[in-house]
């Protein structure tokens, strides 16, 4: 076999299918356009899927290139020593042009020619058929034709040998293996054995058919080829080695990690596939930031599996010991390498550095907290004995420290434990469905806009920035299903009228409600809607008599939740200007919503806000509140309104005239909302919770005036409730939990002493029980009735009165298992590892777990499986001691 750079097998490969009529397509966006049903382009053909469906290429029917390509669906793989998120697929491609003959004689050439392969040491495989599809009897005499040996030709199933995306073109492919001079594992040892007989090395597809939606197949107008052959997987092969991270791709990074952490490469299993997946991950990330499509972390699609791969690279990386600063020298180094093959890269260095540096930043920032409430989280499941972290605490996690499902996944895979992702999507339905309650009222009560569309010039005059009562007419009326020339009483419906003083819900403020009178009947408006037209809805039902088309009636706005509406959505603008006093300009309004009993803001940021923070706001508010300031608006064009810096709301839509809500020189915003005539109007305002409702995005609820007021006196109510109960006074209370607590925790202290009494009592002396492995103490015992808790004490005595080696105990409690194995550092530099160990033995006994190297634990359902474990837990030393 020849010996490659990575530059020269891609100048290699392109060249050789130059010199067969074959045209360099150049690489594409590693960000799919979505007609494939995937996020990435995860296969050189993807982008070719119009010409291979029979669209016609510009350049030819032969065509070649080395594509960059993500894929992550088995991230949980990265790690090992092959597997990668982004890879180089290096392609060629027949669209209707030369078939299975062809092909077949230029991949034996490719390999022999070439790459300099034995023609003796190589073997393919080909499609077995099934129902769908005949047996690829061509594809094999093709094969042998070329120069394959006719002994060396396997018969496979569609599992193995067969080729598709989720729909579009597909068909039998054949692949290509060497041959090592080792033995058979066996009779049935064929490609595709893990024994290492059979190294992969590349594959050609032969496109017969198409795969619609609903999973037929029907022939292709044109057959195609489609042959592919992993760029990093190839250059290890033909260079010997059987680690893609040690290839010229990835040496420069991985030579940097070991420099920058101190830890050598290869010399620690854990901190060696850290190495590789923050190598990876950052490698993937720089990709997909520097890519033409300029990807962003974000909370949705293909933004947040970046999110995803830079949050775990930077949890690897404090693995590692190392920070920002030597991930962005990672990315830089990772820059350089592709410089050539990707120029895109150091042309756009500053903008994917930056954006690199804030996400990490971002991640950062709540990290620590994370995972010091992750451990807290942990501890408390272990103290439970229970086996699974709970949905509503995984959501805790990723909405307040922006934690990933999968990284509180992986966190509690490596301490034994599972997640409950149906709790945890449970508790995120239950957040959305918070963020949208009260918004567009008018759809829980079914307004039907299309009824009113025959109105056409008529629109209705909102008067209710002036006033809150009016007369007018009544123009239509509909019920949910018609329109309607009147409502009797009891019947729901929508009024339309010409002139309005009421609010329809618009710009986060939520519509008002209050009552239409007219000479024959009463109709309660429940809410108030914009329809299309400029029209505006009042909705609801009709309290006594009737309401007819044409009828005279008077419009009165409810007064006091008006009154509490315009205090509530005044607050909001002086929130958001505290907000970005306090927090900086990095505060957007990202949503809102006011009524008459409170207020609720969504603004970007990246983390939680601190207590003081919040504390601070709702004091500059309070403050606004105080001074007095009046409350001005003023109409202008929209260009004069940007000109004056006033600020604009998310979502929102603006005509030529806009309105200016002023409030002394703290707040300026464009706003079509109704407000209170001076800030102290409002009379107080208290922040009740300050949450995330998505990454990057924070949600803050409050109060305004009397709804303070009552605020207080319900907390007042609950603290009376709360000192009766502990037997004290509210002005004593503080004082009585501290001397409960302390009395609470000295008998906890008093208990777990007895308990580990009662463990060491039950345990006896074990030490005459102690083997030695290769050198390693191991002590491998049982103890009756002890929780983990209890375990660990116990490890931690046994472990002293070893010294060194490795310590392992089961104990059965309540018909169930608790297993726990520690390794002192001696016995680890050795090669013990008590997660490992753990997982070896946690089957016996019915459970599951794992850990870091000194210490692990599991639990279990199989008391019986006790002995045959600890016997286990010995036989597992001696595998690991080097």
């Amino acid at each position: 076999m020849k010996h490659f750079t990575s530059t020269e097998l891609r100048n290699a490969w392109k060249q050789f299918y130059i010199e067969r009529g074959h045209k360099d397509v150049g690489a594409v966006s590693l960000v799919s356009d979505g007609s494939t049903g995937v996020m990435f382009n995860v296969a050189g053909m993807q982008p070719l899927m119009p010409y291979l469906l029979g669209e016609k290429h510009p350049l030819g029917t032969r065509l070649c290139n080395v594509q960059g390509c993500v894929r992550t669906n088995d991230i949980d793989s990265v790690g090992d020593k092959s597997h990668g998120t982004f890879f180089e697929m290096m392609g060629s491609w027949s669209l209707g042009d030369y078939f299975k003959k062809e092909r077949c004689q230029w991949s034996f050439e490719l390999l022999t020619q070439l790459f300099g392969f034995d023609a003796d040491h190589l073997a393919a495989t080909v499609f077995a058929g099934d129902e769908n599809a005949p047996r690829d009897e061509e594809g094999a005499r093709y094969r042998i034709e070329s120069g394959f040996k006719k002994e060396n030709i396997f018969y496979l199933p569609a599992e193995d040998n067969w080729w598709g995306l989720e729909y579009g073109p597909c068909g039998p492919d054949s692949e290509m293996f060497y041959v090592k001079d080792v033995p058979p594992c066996g009779p049935d040892c064929k490609p595709g054995c893990h024994c290492g007989k059979y190294t992969e090395v590349g594959n050609d597809v032969f496109m017969q058919y198409e795969k619609h939606h609903d999973g037929t197949l029907t022939p292709l107008k044109q057959k195609n080829v489609d042959t592919g052959w992993g760029l990093e997987r190839i250059l290890a092969f033909l260079n010997g080695i059987d680690d893609v991270y040690k290839i010229d791709l990835h040496s420069p990074a991985i030579s940097y990690i070991e420099q920058a952490s101190g830890i050598k490469y290869d010399s620690d299993e854990k901190m060696t596939r850290s190495m590789r997946i923050l190598a990876d991950h950052t490698r993937t990330a720089v990709m997909l930031i520097g890519d033409e499509a300029k990807l962003l972390p974000s909370n949705a699609g293909a933004g947040y599996v970046l999110r995803r791969l830079i949050r775990r690279a930077v949890r690897h990386a404090r693995t590692l010991g190392l920070n920002k600063e030597n991930i962005l020298k990672i990315a830089e180094t990772y820059i350089d390498v592709y410089a050539e093959s990707y120029p895109l890269l150091k042309k756009n260095q500053e903008y994917v550095l930056g954006e690199l540096g804030k996400e990490i930043e971002r991640f950062e920032a709540t990290l620590e907290n994370g995972l010091k409430e992750f451990k807290k989280i942990l501890e408390q499941k272990q103290a439970e004995k229970s086996e699974r972290i709970d949905g509503k605490s995984a959501f805790y996690l990723y909405d307040t420290f922006g934690f990933p499902i999968e990284l509180t996944m992986e966190l509690a895979a490596e301490e034994g434990l599972s997640v409950d992702e149906a709790g945890f999507t449970q508790a995120m339905e239950e957040q959305k469905k918070k963020a949208r309650e009260n918004q567009n009222f008018s759809a829980k009560l079914n307004v039907n806009n299309d009824l009113f569309e025959d109105l056409g010039a008529v629109s209705t005059e909102f008067v209710g920035y002036d006033y809150i009562k009016n007369d007018t007419d009544v123009v239509a009326i509909a019920d949910e299903k018609e329109r309607k020339d009147s409502l009797a009483e009891g019947e729901n419906g929508t009024i339309v009228v010409s002139k309005t003083a009421f609010y329809a819900t618009m710009g986060g403020q939520k519509g008002d409600f209050g009552i239409i009178r007219g000479a024959e009947g009463v109709f309660e408006v429940e809410d108030t809607v914009k329809l299309s037209g400029g029209l505006v809805g009042h909705v609801g039902k009709v309290v006594s008599g009737k309401i007819s088309v044409g009828d005279s009636v008077s419009m009165e706005v409810d007064a006091v939740n008006r009154a509490n509406t315009c205090k509530n959505h005044s607050a909001t603008h002086l929130m958001q200007a505290a907000l970005q006093e306090v927090l900086g300009d990095q505060v957007h309004q990202q949503g809102s919503y006011q009524d008459g009993a409170r207020t609720r803001f969504d603004f970007s940021f990246s983390r939680a806000m601190t207590d003081e923070e919040i504390a601070k706001v709702e004091a500059i508010v309070n403050q606004k509140i105080a001074e007095d300031m009046p409350v001005v608006t003023n109409v202008m064009s929209i260009d004069e309104a940007k000109q004056s810096g006033a600020m604009a709301l998310f979502g929102e839509k603006y005509g030529e005239t806009v309105r200016v809500v002023s409030m002394g020189d703290f707040s300026k915003e464009l706003c079509g909302g109704t407000h209170v005539k001076r800030t102290g109007d409002i009379a107080s305002f208290k922040i009740l919770s300050e949450s995330g409702v998505a990454a990057g995005v924070r949600r803050i609820e409050a109060l305004t005036a009397a709804n303070v007021l009552d605020y207080y006196r319900a907390i007042e109510e609950n603290l009376k409730l709360a000192a009766a109960a502990a037997k004290s006074t509210p002005a004593n209370l503080v004082e009585k939990i501290s001397h409960l607590l302390a009395e609470v925790k000295g008998l906890t202290a008093e208990n777990e002493s007895l308990k580990s009494k009662l463990a060491n009592n039950s345990l006896g002396d074990v030490m005459n029980q102690v083997k030695e492995v290769k050198g390693v103490k191991v002590l491998a015992v049982k103890v009756p009735g002890v929780d983990m808790n209890g375990l660990r004490n116990l490890g931690d005595q046994l472990k002293e009165k070893l010294g060194e080696g490795v310590v392992a105990i089961a104990s059965e409690l309540d018909g169930k298992v608790n297993l726990i194995a520690m390794a002192t550092d001696e016995a680890q530099k050795k090669g013990a590892h008590a997660g490992n160990l753990i997982k070896a033995i946690a089957g016996l006994v019915g459970g599951g777990g794992g850990g870091r190297p000194n210490m692990a634990q599991a639990g279990g359902k199989n008391p019986a499986g006790i002995e045959a474990a600890l016997e286990k837990a010995v036989e597992e030393v001696s595998v690991q001691i080097k």
